[in-house]
């Protein structure tokens, strides 16, 4: 029997829906030996897609000459927007920071480096229409997933999984993936509440998002390979302590303080940069 291939399914699917803008977040700290690389590589899998797309890539302190070679691309390729600011303020305000200026009703961000392969974003986008979800995050561990990872990473990814659901209780294998994508509606409601800028932003978000009612949160398939990961052991440990510190903080401020409700308005943490306003593409 004859099957169309996926993209043509897809694309006819897509045809008959109305027109979805999308927003894709590139957070960079020190990558100015790939950025370019990372960019056109975004860049040409947008151009396949059936969305209205716009690019910002948001670097995270001027340490480096990551913010000249990224601008210097813009200048070339249309529809790459670089925005940044001058000290390193962490992962989770350079994302926070994109999606301040972003205008898409759908928002995603992908971690700049050669880790993550862009392709894996259609399946990100093919997951929101099948399941109409408020949330699809890209898994290390969803069963068609393609990783070259080390036993070490695998177990601590069980790990943290298994935390997160007792702490939070979310239900997806993954929260850790440099690939996520949201409804600008679940974003209107969440971000104004965050406070991690670093080390568990992704746990964050996901946790007063399902707090908040929007459970419709899905995994997707991702292509990553970390045999380029230089990290050291310290290096590792020292980023998993923090982590850990900053998941436990997030529990004390969800079960104990209450404070992510909207009871606690008055308490949360303004910062005019990361105002996230409705625009449009």
């Amino acid at each position: 029997m004859f099957r169309l291939p996926p993209r043509i399914i897809l694309s006819r699917l897509l045809g008959g829906m109305k027109k979805t803008h999308l927003s894709i977040i590139v957070p960079a700290y020190r990558k100015e030996k790939t950025i370019v690389t990372d960019l056109k590589r975004i860049k040409k899998v947008l151009n396949n897609l059936r969305y209205k797309t716009e690019l910002i890539c948001v670097v995270d302190g001027n340490v480096d000459n990551t913010f000249q070679k990224a601008v210097l691309l813009s200048q070339k390729l249309r529809g790459i927007k670089v925005v940044g600011y001058p000290t390193n303020k962490g992962k989770g305000y350079a994302i926070r920071y994109g999606m301040a200026k972003s205008k898409g009703d759908l928002i995603a961000f992908i971690d700049a480096g050669m880790e993550i392969s862009p392709n894996s974003l259609s399946m990100i986008l093919e997951h929101f229409e099948w399941y109409k979800a408020d949330v699809v995050v890209g898994s290390k561990r969803h069963p068609v997933s393609k990783v070259n990872w080390t036993p070490k990473r695998r177990l601590f990814s069980l790990g943290y999984q298994l935390l997160t659901r007792l702490l939070f209780g979310l239900r997806i294998k993954d929260t850790q993936v440099g690939l996520k994508c949201y409804r600008r509606e679940v974003l209107e409601k969440v971000l104004p509440r965050l406070i991690v800028k670093k080390y568990a932003f992704d746990v964050e978000i996901l946790a007063v998002a399902n707090y908040l009612g929007f459970t419709r949160m899905y995994e997707a398939p991702v292509e990553i390979d970390f045999s380029a990961d230089s990290s050291t052991s310290a290096a590792a440990a020292s980023h998993i302590f923090k982590m850990l510190l900053d998941t436990a903080a997030i529990f004390y401020r969800l079960r104990i303080l209450n404070y992510y409700s909207d009871s606690k308005r008055r308490e949360w943490k303004h910062d005019p940069e990361l105002n996230f306003r409705f625009n449009t593409i």
